[in-house]
């Protein structure tokens, strides 16, 4: 499996897919290979995205060449962005020493796929592509031939999973990412009117110290909230999506961690096919400033929250574990599970019997 992890270390909207490797490799047989960036990665890096872009031709992006030195049954390849495929060119004998490969690609817009012929080039040399982005899935198999299937995205639910421990929600209301600022404010007055423990990022920043510290921190703080905010992707970034209605880790990650959450349901037809139970999202339209009097109603139904709660815990173990991912993507490859995936399997599914049959009751505060 090759990983961006050295290249991208601290990058947090990266450390979702770090996640999905780290339980790929435990739960297969797996050897992990990240290349090491030169010390001019990040000025090669952008030359080399630029004459991709417009000269359709590569050089080195400014990584250490690796080679492929033993006969495997799959590569795999997990990359966020089509420039970081660039990388890939240094890596070498893949093609040749590996029966089947795949790429899981999280991120390609439709209105970019015209843009980054060269790019799908190289998407083109994998055996299957595997999109993210539920509307990019047909664009880009259209333009590369290559078989291409949506895999969503998922999480870590045993680790966002509040069971056993079951720890106070103390947080009320948490928002990370990208907020509407009517919605936000509304909140920072229910907080300064109703003593509402309100938890909002007051900086910004794309990096992060350590990757798995930062995926721990955020996990337990998601387990002690209420209420998330959830949004479609790039939500607030049109010019960028062109209008495309995507979902990405927020919603399992909410889901895992058996908070309610608030927000945009995305007008996307395979978001109702995964999070298909009743009040997976309270919808509450982006930029909403009503959303105080949405939380005030919801705390009038206690035992209704409880069981919104323990849904969503229960559906995200059986459902959208990475674990799961990684079953979708052996097969459509014709690989068969090896143990440990079948044993981790197994832990989710007890874990969400005992969930739905023995609860213990969430502590709740009304407002």
């Amino acid at each position: 499996m090759y990983s961006q992890r050295n290249l991208y270390s601290k990058f947090r909207f990266r450390l979702s897919l770090y996640e999905f490797e780290d339980i790929i490799c435990q739960v297969d047989s797996v050897d992990l290979v990240s290349p090491t960036p030169t010390g001019s990665f990040g000025y090669r890096s952008r030359i080399a995205s630029r004459l991709a872009s417009t000269f359709k031709t590569s050089i080195n992006p400014g990584v250490a060449p690796a080679k492929v030195t033993r006969d495997y049954d799959l590569f795999v390849a997990v990359v966020q962005f089509p420039k970081d495929l660039l990388n890939i060119e240094y890596f070498k004998g893949w093609k040749d020493r590996c029966r089947t490969s795949v790429c899981c690609l999280n991120e390609v817009w439709v209105r970019d796929i015209a843009q980054i012929p060269y790019y799908l080039h190289l998407l083109s040399q994998f055996d299957h592509v595997f999109v993210q982005l539920a509307g990019s899935v047909r664009p880009i198999q259209d333009v590369i031939k290559t078989p291409c299937s949506f895999l969503p995205t998922g999480t870590d639910t045993l680790l966002f999973c509040p069971y056993p421990d079951n720890p106070a929600r103390a947080i009320d209301v948490y928002s990370i990412g990208r907020r509407a600022q009517s919605t936000h404010s509304a909140l920072q007055r229910m907080a300064a009117e109703d003593g509402m423990f309100y938890v909002y990022d007051t900086a910004e920043g794309s990096q992060v110290t350590e990757a798995r510290e930062h995926r721990a921190l955020y996990a337990n703080m998601a387990k002690r909230s209420r209420y998330f905010i959830v949004n479609p992707g790039k939500v607030n970034a049109t010019d960028e999506t062109g209008g495309q209605i995507e979902f990405g880790p927020r919603y399992f990650e909410g889901a895992a961690s058996g908070t309610i959450m608030l927000g945009e349901i995305p007008s996307n037809p395979e978001f109702s096919r995964f999070f298909d139970w009743p009040d997976a999202v309270i919808h509450v339209p982006f930029g909403s400033d009503e959303i105080a009097a949405v939380v005030r109603e919801l705390d009038q139904s206690p035992e209704k929250l409880e069981q919104m709660r323990t849904t969503n815990v229960v559906q995200s173990l059986l459902r959208h574990d990475w674990a799961h991912r990684w079953e979708a993507v052996l097969n459509s490859v014709g690989l068969k599970p090896m143990p440990a995936l079948l044993t981790r399997k197994k832990q989710l599914g007890d874990l969400a019997a005992t969930v739905a049959l023995g609860r213990r009751d969430f502590q709740t505060t009304s407002f």
